[in-house]
């Protein structure tokens, strides 16, 4: 057993100089031909661990995001080998794969739609066209899955430097999509120079797209397997509906426990446990700075406030969120428990970093922005929360869609009828 963690451990030790190598500029056909023997032997999870182990050795994940493609090249030999993981109809991996399977061909119909409008430019195939981009488009249901829900599961067992790296990637996908349906939109009139302009985006694009389907099937897919149990699987699948799924609809041969919702009955015993939890919430109060509550009132009231709130506690922990139905940016459950840094883009983590170190340094208290999106102009405030001896226990996020606030004018002092 020693001699077989000695090798294991050499194995990464010589992977790791072999990714320097590459970083350091040195073609990676050469440290290929070097490597052979090692790079026939790794598998996914010690590549992912070693890109992590990079991370945490200073490496800007930034570089390792720019060289992942080089790195899945170096590494494609060994990975082809692997027997990819076969899920049942239901299980998050499952459709996972599906979506990707389908994605390859609407990839495969907007690049047959784009040289049409190249062969022969006119206003009905750049329609058809953009309509294609943007049923493309819809397919960050399936990155907005994996950042809120797969992503966090992987976290809570240390498994976070290629989800980093992931995230930056379905950024610059996003971008290049918003990027083409401008053009179109901006170029309608000029069919010719509109499907020029769109294949210099389309084609480093498409490239993304289709490595990160291998890089999840190959790495990211078999490392979650190997470290998410069941109950962590049920609890994305749980959770998956938030978001929506795209081009499929998701089986239900997984789990073949569970029963739909609607059709699920509480046993009698179940029933008198929430009777009893809800009576004793309606029973305890709270004594608060200006009168007691209820925990039910409590709720109530958060949940019925007009701005969508999340609280990050002073490890930089997010412990709550209010589920209203009309919240603007998605939470799950999911997100309970996971490090704030972890929950945004790596583009933006430094903004969120420095916000929450000067409210900590006591440098501010208060932080805004606003920003339209699909229609809508939102206000976010983030405010310091300090205890009675000035001491920081906290971040308090305030959203709130004001579209309607900022139109107001003169005064209104008649109730509607």
């Amino acid at each position: 057993m020693s001699e077989l963690i000695n090798n294991v451990s050499r194995r990464k030790e010589t992977l790791k100089e072999a990714l320097r190598q590459i970083h350091a500029g040195k073609p990676y056909q050469e440290v290929k031909q070097t490597f052979a023997e090692i790079l026939q032997q790794a598998s996914a999870g010690e590549i992912a661990e070693i890109e992590q182990a990079l991370i945490a050795e200073g490496l800007p994940v930034e570089d390792i995001q720019y060289l992942c493609d080089v790195h899945v090249a170096m590494f494609r030999e060994s990975l082809d080998h692997q027997t990819p993981p076969q899920m049942l109809p239901g299980h998050p991996i499952y459709t996972f794969n599906a979506e990707n399977e389908l994605a390859a061909l609407q990839l495969n119909e907007c690049r047959q739609l784009l040289q049409q409008v190249q062969d022969d430019p006119n206003a009905e195939s750049l329609g058809r066209l953009a309509a294609a981009l943007q049923k493309l488009a819809e397919f960050d249901r399936h990155y907005q899955r994996k950042e809120n829900l797969l992503f966090p599961f992987l976290e809570k067992y240390g498994f976070s430097g290629p989800s980093s790296v992931m995230w930056g990637i379905h950024d610059d996908i996003r971008k290049a999509w918003k990027r083409m349906r401008k053009q179109l939109r901006d170029m309608e009139t000029d069919p010719a120079a509109a499907a020029a302009a769109v294949r210099e985006k389309f084609i480093p694009m498409e490239n993304a797209m289709r490595e990160m389907f291998y890089k999840e099937e190959n790495i990211l897919f078999p490392n979650a397997l190997e470290r998410l149990n069941e109950s962590d699987w049920r609890a994305i699948h749980a959770q998956e509906p938030d978001f929506g799924f795209v081009y499929v609809t998701r089986g239900t041969q997984w789990p073949p426990d569970e029963q739909p919702f609607e059709m699920a009955a509480l046993t009698a015993e179940a029933v008198l446990n929430e009777e009893k939890k809800e009576r004793m919430n309606e029973m305890n109060e709270f004594p608060l700075t200006t009168g007691d509550l209820t925990l039910s009132q409590i709720n109530l009231m958060l949940t019925h406030l007009p701005v969508d709130i999340t609280f990050v506690d002073e490890n930089d922990t997010v412990r709550y969120f209010s589920e209203t139905p009309t919240r603007i940016f998605k939470r799950t459950p999911a997100i309970i428990g996971r490090q704030v840094q972890n929950c945004h883009p790596p583009a933006s983590v430094d903004k969120v970093v420095k916000i929450v170190e000067d409210f900590r340094a006591g440098k501010r208290d208060s932080a805004e922005f606003w920003i339209q999106m699909n229609g809508m102009f939102i206000h976010i405030q983030y405010f310091a929360m300090r205890d009675a001896a000035g001491n920081y226990r906290g971040t308090l996020e305030v959203s709130q869609e004001i579209s309607a606030l900022r139109k107001l004018e003169g005064e209104k002092r008649l109730l509607d009828d």
